[in-house]
């Protein structure tokens, strides 16, 4: 029995009872009433739990005393407590278990008022940062305000300046106008002035041209009037005079040089812009490549007409005074070097053109003109006339459509087909010395494709005759006539 009151003493069932009883009564009106009555029937569980112990302890008690110990307070007190119906069965777990049990309840109410206390903690944190936000919100509506108080005002600022800004811009625009126009003027002062510079240095080239002829001159002079009879016998057969190399002579090589990679140049460069822009109204690409292909063998064929039209007027003017140790063949060449710029380019482009719109191999759309391409056709011509004035002239190779391919002239294109052995179109020409290649040009080969389309058609389509604005301003334009004047020589 003493051990039994212990453990009951020790478990402090009363205080713990007294605690739920209290925390009842502060939250009644604040839970729901499924919560109280669920209270309600753990107090009632934990007072029975409780009472069962006391019984059990009476017990003990009563037998501990014999047969007739506190009987009289059993029948006093005990009995007519009993005799009010109340009674209590002995509980179906043992002491330990029923001791257990209320501390764990002791440990869930500890919990449960924790878990209440930090709860109205975080609650107290957010409505502090509701709080803080709230007045963050109306300081940004306070800001927002001002901001618009601010745009309207400067709204009206700007609506008053804008009348004023207007004739400012007006005084611009005209000061601007007449910025224009004093740059054309002078843009045109310049070039007058580049012309000028350009005519200085052809007469001071002329100058020492005559001066060395004048020196040549006067020591043929000086040998005629000499008594020996050895330089008169010795003056047809002059070493001197036949080995002397002139200045197209010397600059030969450099010359041959720099017009090679000249032309791989136009073929890396010039040629893919052609091609790009002419895209953009043909999209066949083989007939961009057979125009840009046509435009430069015109173009070579133009300028070596154009030479040799330019060195018979050279030689004209030149052999009335001709006296010089070199030929008058290598004294025309010779100037012709030193004066490239005198070459009338613009004529030969013109004429290139003029060849290609008659062209029954190649089509283009009536609305635009081969003018597109002239940056090519002018690039090709300078080149082809500096390339005649070389000792041994350099030349494109013949070329033709249906052609047995040829490895050291051409190489394929990447969509050939390498098995083909004739070649269908060119894309680009090869340079020839004589009949050494130089550069290879590039050619398209494939199986039975020409010989199907010379089948399905006999000619090209053809270019309108009917010309487009820009071509037929193009053939309107009044061209003065290449020719070679003395004042120039």
């Amino acid at each position: 029995m003493a051990e039994t009151l212990r453990r009951l003493a020790n478990t402090s069932s009363f205080s713990v009872l007294q605690d739920k009883l209290e925390s009842w009564h502060k939250d009644y009106h604040v839970i729901s009433c499924d919560q109280n009555l669920n209270r309600c029937c753990e107090l009632i569980e934990l007072t029975a739990k409780i009472q069962g112990q006391l019984f059990a302890i009476l017990n003990l008690a009563a037998s501990e005393g014999g047969h007739y110990a506190g009987v009289d307070t059993l029948k006093m007190r005990l009995l007519p407590w009993l005799g009010t119906c109340f009674s209590m069965a002995r509980p179906s777990v043992t002491d330990d278990t029923s001791l257990q049990l209320i501390q764990d309840s002791v440990e869930k109410d500890r919990r449960i008022r924790e878990l209440s206390s930090s709860h109205d903690s975080d609650m107290l944190k957010m409505e502090t940062q509701l709080c803080s936000t709230r007045l963050q919100l109306d300081s940004i509506r306070s800001e927002l305000a001002e901001a618009q108080t601010e745009l309207d005002e400067t709204k009206n600022k700007s609506a008053t300046t804008l009348l004023a800004t207007e004739d400012e811009i007006l005084q611009l625009k005209a000061d601007l106008r007449s910025a224009h126009e004093q740059l054309e003027i002078y843009k045109r002062k310049v070039d007058s002035l580049d012309d000028y510079e350009r005519q200085i240095r052809l007469l001071r080239d002329e100058v020492s041209y005559l001066s060395t002829e004048k020196a040549l001159l006067q020591e043929r002079l000086v040998r005629s009037r000499s008594p020996s009879p050895l330089p008169r016998l010795s003056r047809s057969s002059s070493p001197v005079r036949s080995e002397s190399p002139t200045r197209a002579q010397l600059t030969n090589s450099s010359r041959h040089a720099r017009l090679v990679s000249r032309l791989s140049d136009l073929y890396a460069v010039e040629r893919l812009e052609a091609q790009t822009l002419l895209r953009r109204y043909i999209t066949d690409l083989e007939m961009v490549q057979k125009i840009i292909f046509i435009a430069v063998v015109e173009s070579f064929k133009t300028a070596k007409l154009a030479y040799r039209q330019f060195k018979l007027r050279v030689r004209k003017t030149l052999s009335p005074s001709h006296f010089g140790p070199e030929s008058l063949e290598d004294a025309a060449v010779d100037y012709i070097v030193r004066n490239l710029d005198l070459y009338d380019v613009q004529a030969s482009v013109n004429d290139v053109i003029n060849a290609m719109n008659v062209n029954p191999r190649i089509s283009f759309p009536p609305e635009v003109d081969f003018v597109l391409i002239s940056s090519l056709i002018r690039e090709a011509c300078r080149v082809a006339f500096a390339m005649q004035t070389l000792d041994l002239p350099l030349d494109l190779a013949f070329a033709s459509d249906g052609e047995l391919y040829n490895d050291s002239k051409y190489r394929r294109s990447y969509d050939s087909e390498f098995s083909a052995p004739l070649v269908m179109y060119h894309v680009w020409p090869a340079l020839v010395e004589g009949d050494v290649v130089l550069v290879k040009g590039e050619a398209v080969t494939r199986r039975g494709v020409l010989w199907s389309r010379s089948r399905s058609r006999s000619v090209s389509p053809v270019r309108s005759r009917s010309l487009s604005p820009t071509r037929s301003l193009a053939f309107n334009s009044n061209r003065s006539p290449d020719r070679l004047t003395a004042s120039f020589l």
